[in-house]
């Protein structure tokens, strides 16, 4: 009886977490069309701007979850970059699932 409850607590913690766990996966097609000012400096290759001078990363096939988390930093200013601070700010949880569902694939 003991087990049963073990059990069947754990199933309703799992049930009740499950869509809360479960990461959301971005549309890498919507993702295209908004992460078309990004391409300004993402999609150059040797790209660096030049006051002050900063070496643009690429980011295609970077890893889904790495280009979220950073977007997320720089939304929140927990990473510093005034451009990408600002550009970050005026996404939303959505934006940034689907650009970087386009980033991650582009390497591949």
């Amino acid at each position: 009886m003991r087990h049963a409850s073990v059990w069947l607590g754990l199933g309703a913690a799992l049930v009740a977490g499950g869509p809360a766990m479960a990461q959301s996966q971005g549309d890498p097609v919507a993702g295209e069309e908004k992460a078309y000012q990004c391409m300004g400096c993402h999609g150059v290759a040797e790209y660096t701007n030049a006051y002050p001078t900063y070496n643009v990363p690429k980011v295609g096939g970077q890893q889904t979850q790495y280009i979220v988390s950073a977007l997320e930093a720089y939304r929140s200013g927990d990473r510093e970059h005034a451009t990408m601070q600002s550009q970050a700010r005026s996404l939303s949880d959505e934006d940034i699932q689907d650009i970087a569902a386009f980033f991650a694939q582009e390497g591949s």
